[in-house]
């Protein structure tokens, strides 16, 4: 994990690519708990046997529940010293080039892409890379903005 001392540090690491985060599993227990907190029992992520015969061979993870690993991910890879504060403040673009299958091992690549500072608070804006652990194509890209306030 990296630790910035000021968003002046995070400044000058802007276009850096931090060290990788950890490796999480993705298990059917984590899609059903997503899928029952989001209402989406879709079969290609809740049914074993149907998807088993599905186009991936067995359940996947919702492209949302993959994205939901984005703000561990930030906080796995490095943190910003000095704060009072840092709320999620929105996505600017998000991609899911390839399905994350149950029993995947996932974990992120985080760049430091923009800092804009403001009045009533500083968005830090970190390019998310999701790697599926023996996979060529990242399951999820995502640009992450966070609020910072001194």
């Amino acid at each position: 994990m990296r630790t910035f001392h000021g968003l002046a540090e995070v400044e000058a690491a802007i276009g850096e690519t931090l060290e990788a985060t950890q490796w999480h599993d993705i298990t059917q227990d984590e899609i059903q708990l997503f899928a029952d907190a989001t209402h989406d029992q879709y079969w290609i992520h809740t049914d074993p046997v149907r998807a088993a015969e599905g186009p991936f061979g067995g359940t996947i993870a919702h492209g949302f529940l993959t994205l939901s690993h984005v703000p561990m991910f930030l906080s796995e890879a490095y943190v910003i010293e000095g704060l009072q504060l840092i709320l999620n403040y929105g996505l600017n673009k998000v991609r899911f080039p390839a399905p994350t299958p149950v029993g995947g091992r996932i974990r992120g690549h985080v760049q430091i892409s923009a800092v804009e500072r403001g009045a009533k608070g500083s968005q830090v804006v970190s390019k998310v890379t999701v790697e599926l652990e023996g996979s060529d194509r990242p399951v999820c890209v995502a640009e992450m903005v966070v609020m910072c306030f001194e």
